[in-house]
């Protein structure tokens, strides 16, 4: 199994903490791993292994620093803080993108989310950053700071369609506003599959009923489909 390394970092005077790996060989690119609200977690990291193991360089960001939360409450307040300023989130989102670059600079860059993390590539997406192509899972799909251009990034946005933080008239507010730009994006939708639905074990260690191992063999394999398309043309 690939090994991931600490490398600290920093967000103007907040210092980060981010986990980075390669493969063996050449990688095929470099990838930012945007984490849940609980930060990195057991099931980020293996999915970052996983494509270590598909031949990419791997970044997992850090969203909070020292105030990382210990448990869901204090997630779900640290997480608040954060989307109800967006400018400050899509900087210390930046934070995590500049460093992937200063790290490997010759290779296409590209970056995935899982919960508030797809939200985090969407706002990248938004936010016009120079990457090819951005994939979310179970991402939040609200925004307070809609695109005003074409994305850069190719966008595939991996969704359950019970997911009870995001109401359809979420996902229909999204397909509008990236109609608006004419940007290029792809929306998976998974019937009667709720949030999470990557996780295998929840919040507290058990397993986490929201798993869905339909959706997420398809949307990891959409995701590995979608990257080799876009790095090929």
């Amino acid at each position: 199994m690939s090994d991931l390394q600490r490398i600290d970092y920093s967000d103007g005077g907040t210092p980060l903490v981010a986990l980075h790996g390669k493969p063996a060989g050449q990688a095929r690119a470099a990838v930012a791993v945007f984490p849940t609200f609980m930060n990195s977690t057991t099931g980020v990291e293996v999915k970052a292994r996983a494509l270590i193991d598909e031949g990419y360089e791997v970044l997992i960001g850090d969203f909070y620093g020292p105030d990382a939360p210990a448990n869901p409450d204090e997630a779900f307040a640290a997480l608040e803080k954060l989307r109800n300023d967006p400018p400050a989130m899509r900087q210390r989102l930046r934070a995590t993108l500049d460093l992937l670059r200063d790290l490997a600079p010759d290779l296409p860059h590209l970056a995935i989310g899982f919960c508030l993390g797809g939200m985090a590539v969407l706002e990248m997406a938004r936010d016009g950053q120079d990457l090819l192509a951005v994939a979310s899972f179970h991402g939040l799909l609200e925004t307070r700071l809609p695109a005003e251009v074409r994305p850069r990034a190719r966008m595939l946005v991996c969704h359950g369609d019970r997911d009870e933080l995001v109401p359809r008239s979420h996902v229909i507010a999204f397909w509008e506003e990236m109609d608006q730009v004419a940007a290029d994006w792809h929306f998976h939708s998974y019937a009667n599959v709720g949030h999470g639905f990557t996780a295998k074990v929840g919040l507290d260690g058990s397993p986490n009923p929201a798993f869905d191992a339909s959706a997420d063999r398809q949307s990891w394999r959409a995701m590995l489909g979608f990257f080799a398309e876009t790095l090929e043309c």
